[in-house]
C-alpha cells in the first residue's frame, strides 16, 4: 500500500497531478483544494495518499493533509459516495466546514458539491453524524482534531457526562459558532449544555 508520496510536482490538470518520485511519475487524483495547495510545477511536494484497487485499475488519490484523507475515508464509507463524489465534496468544503455541516445536519451545505443531490446529502449527514465525532476527539481515534483545543476539551467533557459523540460535537460546534474561536472551556461547556438540553 502507498500511504505518502514525496517528490516533485511534474504536471497537473483540473482533477489530478503527476508527482515525480525518483524518476517515476505517479498520477494522483485530487480535490481542487489539494491541487491548489501543491504549488508550481517543479516544486517539492508531499502528498498523503489513499490507494484504491479494483478489478480493472489501481488509483491513487492524493491529499494535502492527513485530515482531508480521513474525511475522504469517512465519505467513501457512505453508500453511493465514490472517490469522485468525495473529492467533489472536499473541493468545496474544508474539513471544519464539513464537520459543522455533519454535526448540525446541514444537508444543503453538503449538496453544494457537484454530483451530490439532496437525498445523497441527507444520507451523508445522517450516516456520518456519529462517525464524525471521532474526528473531533482526535486522540481517541488517531485522527486529526477539527476544532481547537478548548473545543476538543469541551466535547470530552460532554462525553464524560454521557452524551453521544454526535450530540457532543453538534452542541460544541453550536457553542463555538455563538461564542467565537477564542471562547474559554468553561463558557463552551456551559453554552453547549444549554444547546444540548433543547
Amino acid at each position: 500500500m502507498i500511504a505518502k508520496l514525496t517528490g516533485t510536482l511534474d504536471s497537473f490538470a483540473h482533477d489530478h497531478a503527476v508527482i515525480d518520485v525518483g524518476g517515476v511519475g505517479y498520477l494522483v487524483l485530487a480535490s481542487t483544494r489539494t491541487l491548489s495547495a501543491l504549488g508550481a510545477i517543479g516544486d517539492p511536494v508531499v502528498v498523503h495518499v489513499e490507494m484504491q484497487v479494483s478489478d480493472d485499475a489501481i488509483r491513487l488519490i492524493g491529499f494535502a493533509s492527513a485530515e482531508e484523507r480521513d474525511w475522504f475515508r469517512l465519505l467513501t464509507s457512505v453508500q453511493g459516495v465514490g472517490a469522485r463524489v468525495a473529492l467533489a465534496i472536499l473541493s468545496v468544503l474544508t474539513g471544519d466546514e464539513l464537520h459543522r455541516a455533519v454535526a448540525s445536519g446541514d444537508k444543503a451545505m453538503v449538496a453544494r458539491a457537484n454530483g451530490v443531490g439532496p437525498k445523497l446529502a441527507l444520507r451523508i449527514v445522517n450516516e456520518l453524524k456519529d462517525k464524525a465525532g471521532g474526528i473531533v476527539l482526535g486522540a481517541a481515534t488517531g485522527l486529526a482534531p477539527v476544532v481547537g483545543g478548548a473545543g476538543v476539551d469541551a466535547v470530552s467533557a460532554l462525553l464524560n457526562l454521557g452524551f453521544r459523540p454526535s450530540e457532543a460535537s453538534a452542541a460544541v460546534a453550536q457553542a463555538e459558532a455563538e461564542l467565537g474561536p477564542d471562547a474559554s472551556l468553561d463558557a463552551l461547556v456551559r453554552i453547549a449544555l444549554k444547546k444540548a438540553a433543547r
